[in-house]
Formats: structure tokens, C-alpha cells, sequence
């Protein structure tokens, strides 16, 4: 984790009257290093902290604007750093099936056309975004993989 990262969110949790302890920081490289969204209990067991602690700890970082929770379409939501700490703008796919939620990006070309895609509607509805995500929803290589074989007759 880089020193500029850690300001950010030190700095962030001071605005809220909190401190960024040792089990905050835990979490935030436990966030840093996964790659993708993390269950809470996945957060749990890589963070290494106590289940109650980390789910207060959580809700402080999402409070902060340090964790973002990402809803799939199981009862599990997922947490990943604020977008705007990561430099990594990216998109989500979510699986049906097993509820795993992974980061995706597009190249420029695509980016800069759903920008103008989004700044139509937003345009034509009065609406302001602040910015956007893509969330697809379907199913992933193993729920598919799985569902092949459930109709194969055996």
C-alpha cells in the first residue's frame, strides 16, 4: 500500500472524527490486495480481525467514502476500495449463479462512448450524474459449466 494511499484514508476518517487504527488498516490491505470485491467474511478471514470488529470497522470505512459496498445477487454485498482511491476505473461482472462479483475494464474507445451514451440520458431526463458503473449480470464460467452438465442425461 502506498504512503499517498494511506494519507487519503487517514485524512478521510479524521474529517469523521475517526481514527485510522491497525485494524482499519488491515482491512484496507486486505481490500487492496484482493483483486476484486470481497464478501464480508472474506474480508473477516483476510483482515484478521474479529467478525464484529470488522463489521464496524466496514461500516466506518464505507461511512468515509474508503469502502465501497458493491450489491450482487445474493444476500452477500461486497466491499472494495472507493474508486477514486484506486486510480482503476472498472465495471463489474455478477455472477446469477454463485453471486461472485469481478472487476472488468473496457478499453478507451468503449469507456468514452458509454460516457456519451449516459451524458445523453442524462441530458434528456434533467438528471446529474456524478459517474457511473456497469454492473452485467449473468452467469460465470463454473455456474455455467455446472448447469451444462445438470441437463446433460446421465
Amino acid at each position: 500500500m502506498s504512503d499517498e494511499l494511506d494519507q487519503t484514508i487517514s485524512s478521510r476518517l479524521r474529517e469523521a472524527d475517526q481514527r485510522y487504527t491497525a485494524g482499519r488498516r488491515a482491512l484496507v490491505a486486505a481490500l487492496t490486495t484482493a483483486g476484486r470485491p470481497l464478501t464480508a467474511a472474506e474480508v473477516v478471514g483476510a483482515g484478521g480481525l474479529a467478525q464484529s470488529s470488522a463489521y464496524r470497522n466496514l461500516a466506518v470505512l464505507e461511512t468515509c467514502g474508503v469502502v465501497l459496498r458493491v450489491a450482487g445477487t445474493d444476500e452477500f454485498a461486497r466491499f472494495e476500495l472507493a474508486e477514486d482511491l484506486t486510480d482503476h476505473h472498472h465495471h463489474h461482472l455478477i455472477c446469477t449463479g454463485c453471486g461472485q462479483v469481478t472487476d472488468f475494464t473496457v478499453s478507451d474507445d468503449l469507456e468514452r462512448s458509454l460516457e456519451s451514451a449516459m451524458e445523453t440520458v442524462a441530458s434528456s431526463t434533467g438528471f446529474a450524474p456524478d459517474h457511473h458503473r456497469l454492473d452485467l449480470l449473468g452467469r460465470c464460467p463454473s455456474c455455467q459449466a455446472a448447469g451444462d452438465r445438470s441437463e446433460d442425461p446421465a
